[in-house]
């Protein structure tokens, strides 16, 4: 097998969810035998919204022949990853370079994990959440846009509300009685907003 590991291995985080890695190619002489390529494991250590730690499951990526870069894709947003490079011949892969640890800068969050409407009033509604299940990076606030749909399917004139982050219920006021609202909620992060959930839900005709 090999005899060395690629030096000089370098990693150029490109967005949230894309790096960059290149590595010096080792001399031929100490590859042994026919260079097949180089190969980058690397695995995330944790998440850097989150401190769980869970059974890390290493990833491999194989470049063929003396290429000496390649572009490490699918990476989750606001984590933080390890890596190593190591050569091959057609015995085996040569020793691993040392891990390389590297960050990846926030994303926008998933949609929150859930929204419930419930205890209608006369002119009030109270709205539960919860938060993204992948917030991708720190979530900065949410959005609530809302608007009442009337029996020929119009939509009346749209109301948005930025609402605190450590925030999980609403109690929406000064609604119009007996009316159908649409809701549309998102969570935020310092990148941008991530996608929305949609529900609708009715005040009550009469007391």
């Amino acid at each position: 097998v090999p005899m060395v590991a690629p030096g000089n291995v370098q990693v150029h985080v490109i967005n949230s969810t894309l790096a960059k890695v290149h590595w010096d190619p080792v001399p031929l002489k100490t590859v042994r035998g026919h260079l097949q390529g180089y190969k980058v494991y690397y695995w995330k250590v944790q998440s850097l919204s989150r401190r769980s730690r869970r059974h890390v499951e290493k990833k491999i990526l194989t470049f063929k022949g003396n290429k000496t870069f390649g572009m490490l894709p699918g990476l989750e947003p606001y984590s933080s990853y390890k890596l190593n490079v190591r050569v091959v011949n057609g015995k085996g892969e040569g020793p691993a370079s040392p891990d390389k640890v590297f960050k990846t800068p926030e994303g926008v969050p998933s949609s929150p994990s859930f929204l419930k409407i419930t205890n209608p009033t006369l002119d009030s509604l109270t709205l539960e959440w919860g938060s993204p299940t992948h917030p991708n990076g720190v979530l900065t606030s949410y959005t609530l846009k809302f608007q009442p749909i009337n029996n020929t399917h119009e939509l009346g004139p749209l109301v948005e509300i930025r609402i605190p982050a450590n925030e999980s219920s609403l109690i929406l006021k000064n609604l119009n009685y007996s009316t159908r609202y649409k809701f549309y909620f998102n969570a935020q992060t310092s990148v941008g907003s991530g996608s929305q959930i949609t529900e609708e839900a009715v005040t009550i005709m009469d007391e």
